[in-house]
């Protein structure tokens, strides 16, 4: 085929490709040829007689990257324009920066090896892209089948790197196939040889497709209110006060609360008025005294909302990496919180902890924020750096000893980081978020479907309270029970059910990603030494020598 022939050609093609796979309208299947014309372009570039390769392939890699990373994630351009540049144009070039090593690998490794090393070391990027400050692991190859559920029940041994091992190893077989044979129709040997990965990817899908019908769900029994206020959070959002929230929330459910309601849940930083709340002053505001008064009403329900909160300390340095200047003696930690309260128990809070590059935090900001001050801040409607909490809290809910795991917006695209919740005893997960910076876009839309991905890996129920929408039930087995449409203001009025068990996969977590990081790293440190090349070469050198003895 000639297309095959061009750099150009085999450049877009695999961009358009898994852009074109990517949930919430792509077409999933897409993704496992998806990386196969960039493994042509970079054999082509390997064997051709030309010059400059290394900068030749980082430009046509660049280019499959930066389609693929523009076409499904370009919607950040609603909050931030400088956030959205920022993010694809890194992102593109640490997938390419993936490629180049492959490509250095193969000069080194046994051909073979250097596949390993390429999948390995892809997965390996995938789990550091989850831990360091420049975390944004939305394109994780794993997430792609976030509207499949049905193809990756068994989600809850492996995990969202399962699928990025699975979309890998058919992406490579399939190449090597059509790299030795080349497709012609009068001529099926082809299609012989790839029919094992055909049912490469036909064999996970029925094995999930049975764990689905096998797999029993709880039946929903405990009552909750979602609430989606629909508050435009550039115009209107952060021009009331808390009193103004309080009240809508109490307009809002007043007619939907019955006698088997246990929950209400409100979005991310709801309660948002002003700098926030101060934390060690909360039992004397107003606001606390309105929810205490609602919830005497109410015994048996449990608010979890979100807030903005604060601690002030009262010293000449520092006090916290995270602290914020705000005149001589003065330094603030601010805090995007969920709070929980439930009559007659004290108020807990549980902080944000996986921020959003940015828009809540600087990277190394003491590195950083020398060179650039307040550079990197506000871009997606904060004012100043976050503080983070390092561990999951859980909030028990007193009256029926059931467990909630409190998820802000972004942490619920970090698969090991949410078993936490559940490892520490949650029943359920509840989202609270606020999408409304992308506008109905994509953004809000794959964020949902994320979600979907935890409640297989855990087998949890979510609950999901989002501003501007959607707010939705998720059933254990990743299906959307219930949901309220984007841009409506309203209640969503279910029930979930709470579940006990724990999955392997929340008991060991990301232990794929955590073996192919030593597998890229071992054979990294080989291909360096060169001796696993120099070996087989020196190997293949015998073999022709001694083939060239027994010559008659």
């Amino acid at each position: 085929m000639t297309f095959l022939k061009n750099p150009l050609s085999l450049s877009i093609l695999s961009g358009v490709l898994l852009t074109l796979s990517w949930p919430v309208v792509g077409l999933s299947m897409l993704v496992f040829v998806g990386l196969v014309p960039l493994l042509f372009l970079e054999d082509k570039i390997t064997n051709d007689g030309y010059g400059y390769k290394k900068v030749r392939l980082f430009s046509y890699a660049y280019l499959s990257f930066l389609i693929w990373n523009t076409g499904t994630t370009w919607w950040i351009v609603n909050s931030s324009v400088f956030g959205m540049v920022f993010a694809i144009v890194c992102n593109t070039l640490f997938y390419t920066l993936l490629i180049m090593l492959f490509h250095w690998s193969k000069k080194r490794l046994p051909l073979r090896t250097a596949y390993i090393f390429l999948i390995t070391l892809w997965i390996a990027f995938e789990k550091f892209h989850l831990g360091w400050e420049f975390s944004w692991p939305w394109l994780n190859l794993g997430n792609v089948f976030s509207e499949d559920i049905h193809w990756i029940q068994w989600y809850e041994y492996t995990g969202s790197f399962g699928g990025s091992l699975w979309v890998l190893l058919v992406n490579t077989g399939i190449f090597e196939v059509l790299k030795k044979h080349q497709i012609n129709f009068k001529n099926t040997l082809w299609l012989k040889k790839l029919s094992p990965w055909l049912v490469s990817i036909a064999l996970p899908i029925a094995i999930s497709l049975i764990i689905f019908q096998k797999t029993p769900i709880n039946t929903p029994n405990t009552e909750i209110l979602l609430l989606q206020p629909n508050i435009d959070p550039y115009l209107e959002k952060y021009e009331r006060e808390n009193d103004d929230y309080f009240n809508l929330m109490a307009q809002m459910t007043a007619d939907q609360i019955s006698d088997q309601t246990r929950y209400i849940v409100t979005p991310e930083t709801y309660f948002g008025a002003g700098l926030g709340t101060s934390l060690d002053e909360f039992k004397t505001t107003p606001l606390y005294r309105s929810i205490d008064s609602l919830l005497g009403k109410h015994k048996k329900i449990q608010l979890i909302s979100g807030i903005q909160s604060y601690v002030v300390y009262r010293q000449t340095i520092a006090p916290t990496q995270t602290a914020n200047f705000i005149r001589d003696g003065i330094w603030v930690d601010f805090y995007n919180s969920a709070l929980k309260m439930e009559y007659g128990e004290n108020p807990e809070f549980y902080h944000k902890s996986k921020l959003v590059v940015g828009v809540e935090n600087m990277p190394y900001k003491s590195f950083f924020k020398p060179l650039l001050g307040e550079f990197l801040i506000d871009l997606g409607g904060t004012v100043s750096s976050r503080a983070r909490q390092e561990y999951r809290s859980v909030f028990e809910h007193q009256k029926i000893n059931i467990k909630t795991g409190p998820v802000i917006c972004y942490e619920s695209i970090y698969g090991e980081f949410v078993t936490e919740y559940v490892r520490k005893g949650a029943d359920f997960l509840a989202i609270i978020t606020n999408d409304a910076w992308w506008g109905d876009t994509a953004g809000h839309k794959q964020l949902l479907s994320y979600a979907r991905l935890r409640a297989i890996e855990n087998r949890r129920s979510i609950v999901r309270s989002a501003n501007t929408g959607i707010s939705a039930i998720i059933n254990s087995k990743g299906e959307i029970s219930q949901s309220l449409p984007y841009n409506t203001k309203g209640v969503l009025k279910g029930k979930f059910a709470p579940e006990k068990r724990i999955t392997f996969y929340t008991q060991y977590g990301d232990f794929i990603a955590r073996w192919s990081g030593f597998i890229a790293v071992l054979f990294f440190l080989i291909a360096l030494s060169g001796r696993l090349k120099t070996h087989k070469s020196s190997r293949t050198k015998e073999r022709i020598n001694t083939k060239k003895k027994i010559k008659p």
